[in-house]
C-alpha cells in the first residue's frame, strides 16, 4: 500500500494482523517465544517499516521487500522468528551468554515422525564469543511425509533442548497446528 493508504487503513490492518498472529505464537517457556511469520505478517512488518522510514520511493520499497520475503514459508517449512526475552537488562544479558546456541536446539515434531531442528539465521550471523542475539530467525524444513501428516491431522509438538533452556509443546493448540498447516502446499 502507499504510504497515504496504509495510514488511512493501518488501525483495521493491525488489528487484523495481530488477531491472525495470536493463533501463530508459541511460548516456549517463561523466557522464549516463536512468532512463527507467514505472508501477513511480513507484509505487516515491512509495511510498519516504510512507514516509519517514511519510504515510497520503488527502490527502497524494493529493499524491504528483499530483506523480509524470505520470512515467508515456501510450502515444505515453517519458518519463525525467535524471540528471548527478559525485562531486566542484567537478567538479559547474563541468559544471552548462556544461551549460545539456543537457536540450533529448536525444533518441531509431527506426530509419529522424527524432530526437525532449526536451521538458523540463514542470512547473518547473530551470535558472537560472548552472547546469542535475542532475535533469531529460524526454518524448519518438513519432509513430504510429515506434510502428508499434518494435513491428515497429526499433532505438532515444538521445543528447545539447550543445555541451558529446556521446554517443550506436545501439541500445540488446535488453532495453532491448523494455521502452520496452512502454511504447506
Amino acid at each position: 500500500m502507499t504510504l497515504e493508504a496504509y495510514a488511512k487503513g493501518r488501525k483495521e490492518f493491525r488489528a487484523k494482523v495481530m488477531e491472525h498472529k495470536r493463533d501463530r505464537i508459541v511460548h516456549l517457556g517463561e523466557h522464549l517465544t516463536l512468532l512463527f511469520e507467514d505472508e501477513l505478517t511480513v507484509r505487516y512488518q515491512i509495511q510498519e517499516m516504510l512507514r516509519i522510514e517514511k519510504t515510497f520511493e520503488e527502490a527502497g520499497i524494493q529493499d524491504e521487500i528483499d530483506v523480509y520475503d524470505p520470512l515467508v514459508p515456501d510450502g515444505s517449512n515453517f519458518k519463525a522468528t525467535m524471540l528471548i526475552e527478559y525485562d531486566d537488562v542484567d537478567e538479559r544479558k547474563r541468559a544471552l551468554a548462556k544461551l549460545k546456541g539456543v537457536e540450533d536446539r529448536a525444533w518441531v515434531q509431527v506426530e509419529g515422525h522424527a524432530r526437525v531442528h532449526a536451521i538458523a539465521d540463514e542470512d547473518l550471523e547473530r551470535e558472537n564469543d560472548e552472547k546469542t542475539s535475542s532475535v533469531h530467525f529460524l526454518r524448519f524444513e518438513l519432509a513430504p511425509a510429515m506434510v502428508a501428516s499434518l494435513k491428515s491431522g497429526a499433532a505438532l509438538g515444538m521445543g528447545v533442548d539447550h543445555p541451558e533452556l529446556t521446554a517443550s509443546i506436545p501439541a500445540v493448540a488446535v488453532a495453532t497446528r491448523d494455521s502452520l498447516v496452512r502454511d504447506l502446499a
